[in-house]
């Protein structure tokens, strides 16, 4: 999936109240970001980072860029925008090309299920049980090569495994798919010191049936693609 505006490099000054950002532009102008991450962002939002932004001339935006992705000292990208992931989520499972998923021919975006919810996708395909898929965006990295999720308590979070997993009882197929937006990843595990409700919740879900999938991505200042499948270790 290709960004609709070519990205400019900037550095952080800081972020702020979750969804804005000071930043400064090779120009020497400092202007204010939109955020798009509601999580911590641990490791992510150092003052002085290089960072990547997408500029916009929407006359309805009230700003006119948004914070998109960290460039790291070793040349790795983390894509810091949480709505990135369904979006080349959902170009990937319309083109069949993840073969852990290929085999459904309907995509339908947040369809309503459960207790209040939407879920992200539901697959469906004749002959097939339905699958419910959520997708979770994960950015932190506290030791090379490992991503972990997620980066702060997630209420949200633990209610859509408790969601799946009903589904899962009820005879569908359900599926928590993780996101890794990091290029310096090479496998993935829960971040049980963060949030140990997170993990229980993982792991009643898993007991349920509810099926775990990481892939990694590919990311440049032009794009982000969905790359190879991640595994998960303890």
């Amino acid at each position: 999936m290709r960004f609709q505006t070519p990205l400019i490099p900037a550095v952080l000054i800081r972020r702020y109240k979750r969804f804005l950002a000071d930043v400064r532009l090779e120009s020497g102008e400092e202007v204010t970001a939109h955020c798009a991450n509601p999580g911590s962002m641990m490791g992510l939002a150092n003052p002085g980072s290089r960072i990547w932004l997408e500029p916009n001339d929407d006359p309805k935006k009230k700003l006119r860029y948004g914070w998109r992705l960290v460039e790291h000292d070793s040349g790795h990208f983390t894509g810091v925008d949480t709505s990135l992931p369904n979006r080349a989520l959902k170009a990937a499972l319309e083109a069949r090309a993840l073969p852990d998923l290929s085999n459904y021919d309907q995509v339908r975006p947040e369809v309503r299920y459960g207790t209040k919810s939407r879920v992200d996708f539901l697959l469906s395909a004749p002959g097939r049980p339905d699958l419910y898929l959520e997708v979770k965006s994960v950015t932190l990295s506290r030791r090379p090569g490992l991503a972990e999720f997620p980066d702060s308590v997630t209420d949200r979070g633990r209610r859509h495994l408790q969601e799946l997993q009903t589904m899962a009882r009820s005879g569908h197929r359900a599926m928590m798919f993780y996101l890794v937006q990091r290029t310096d990843a090479v496998r993935v595990k829960l971040a049980g010191d963060i949030d140990p409700a997170y993990t229980a919740a993982c792991d009643a879900a898993r007991g349920a049936g509810v099926e775990m999938l990481a892939y990694g991505c590919a990311i440049t200042p032009e794009s982000i693609e969905i790359g190879a499948p991640l595994p998960f270790v303890p």
